[in-house]
């Protein structure tokens, strides 16, 4: 199969097309409930009555609030999706397996930017949508944090539009650090004093909890070399044994191996906040969106006992990352791209977030988080924490290549050695190495 690379297009036909039925979409979106397609459409009802796109959905909250609502778009547009669900690993595969061999099939997907841009950008599968959002006045592109953009930009075009974003956060408990006349810390020195001080394994508290899996960790280690001034890679060099990096990872590696629970190292996020959430750990940090795991169960005697904050300050600041989750990108072999940039606009409309937001989603624009309807639902404590690390963070949570895989194993292994006492600057000069090796290779495919 020739590959198309991602590029900026001009203003073809399809989206002439487009722009016309977005005016009439507007009218439909905002209108009684009992508006026909047509009426709905200002006349443009009867071009989109009878037709159909494929979409291909994750496992998430988000396209479970896609799929509640779904239905209202259909009545109103008279367009027909026919929406399918996978399990993450079961989407990936599904859609690799259907581009690469030429399908125009689905028009409309779910994926991890962070995970998967690099991959399905290089293979030309993703429709640059840049003429589509920044065109249509009614959209708001504006709405999305520059961060949340950059998690779906690809060679200087947006290749999806931001569904969930999720920032690292500080979880804590009030109560303890109360006891102990302790304030909520705001750098990373004082997280490490506090940890220590309320660190009392005897009593089945530990001070501090984090995912301790090679591969799982490096997401939520991204933001401890952030907020020391380092990174991943710059460009295409890799930069994870500079002296800032590795003052992060050792912030990292110290918090777990003095103040962690035993068995860290087989620890991802859902050992860890499960941890957290049965009252074993004064101090916790992970992903905005999964606080309502973290609080516990509506049993579970410390849910108003945990605090949020933002994530503790290095050197270079507070720097958590503030990333797309999961973006919905259009095939570039759809042959229905008009209508497919419809039910994107729909779904990720202010209206569409704001619904779902209600439902208990985080949603990715702005606006939810400054309207009172959109945060009632949430600790105010939480809501300030969000939209700050919005402002703040930075636009990615792990390496920045193809093969995000195997670069987590490669970078996630000097925790590891770190853990198990070895040296981290070593470690981290062999690591540097092979990741450099991993990002020749894929520059000379």
């Amino acid at each position: 199969m020739k590959r198309i690379r991602i590029r900026s297009r001009g203003r073809s036909p399809v989206w002439l097309a487009g722009v016309m039925l977005l005016a009439g979409l507007t009218v439909g979106c905002r209108g009684d409930e009992g508006q026909t397609a047509e009426s709905g459409f200002g006349g443009m009802g009867e071009s989109l009555t009878g037709r159909s796109i494929t979409a291909y959905m994750g496992n998430s909250p988000a396209a479970e609030a896609i799929r509640t609502l779904l239905p209202q778009f259909e009545a109103r547009t008279g367009l027909k999706v026919d929406l399918t669900s996978f399990s993450n690993e079961q989407l990936s595969q599904k859609l690799s397996v259907q581009f690469a061999a030429g399908s125009t099939s689905p028009d409309v997907f779910m994926f991890r930017p962070l995970e998967e841009l690099k991959a399905f950008g290089r293979n030309g599968w993703l429709q640059p949508l840049d003429s589509f959002s920044e065109s249509d006045p009614e959209y708001d592109f504006a709405d999305y944090s520059p961060t949340a953009i950059e998690s779906v930009t690809y060679n200087g075009a947006i290749a999806a539009m931001p569904l969930s974003t999720e920032q690292q956060i500080l979880f804590y408990r009030k109560d303890l650090l109360a006891q102990a006349g302790l304030a909520v810390p705001t750098t990373l020195d004082e997280l490490e004093a506090a940890a220590k001080a309320l660190h009392d394994p005897v009593n089945g508290v530990y001070g501090f909890v984090a995912r301790g899996q090679r591969n799982a960790l490096v997401t939520q280690l991204s933001s401890f070399l952030y907020s020391e001034g380092g990174d991943f890679q710059k460009g295409d060099a890799a930069a994870i044994n500079t002296p800032e990096a590795i003052k992060g990872i050792g912030r990292y590696v110290t918090l777990l191996k003095r103040y962690g629970p035993p068995g860290v190292f087989n620890m991802g996020w859902q050992q860890a906040a499960g941890l957290f959430s049965q009252g074993k750990a004064a101090f916790y940090t992970d992903a905005s969106a999964i606080y309502s795991i973290a609080m516990g169960s509506n049993q579970s005697s410390i849910g108003d006992k945990v605090g949020f904050a933002l994530f503790p300050a290095g050197q270079a600041g507070a720097r958590p990352f503030n990333v797309t989750a999961w973006g919905l990108g259009m095939s570039s072999g759809s042959v229905h791209k008009e209508a497919a940039w419809l039910f994107i606009r729909w779904a990720t409309s202010k209206e569409v977030v704001m619904k779902s937001q209600q439902m208990g989603n985080p949603g990715a624009r702005r606006s939810v988080w400054n309207d009172p309807q959109g945060v009632s639902g949430f600790p105010a404590e939480y809501i300030g924490v969000v939209t700050e690390s919005m402002r703040v963070g930075v636009g990615h949570d792990r390496p920045q290549v193809v093969n995000v895989g195997q670069a987590r194993d490669i970078i996630g292994d000097i925790v590891v050695q770190g853990l198990l006492d070895e040296d981290i600057s070593a470690a981290a000069d062999k690591a540097n190495r092979d990741f450099q090796a991993l990002i020749d290779g894929e520059k000379s495919k």
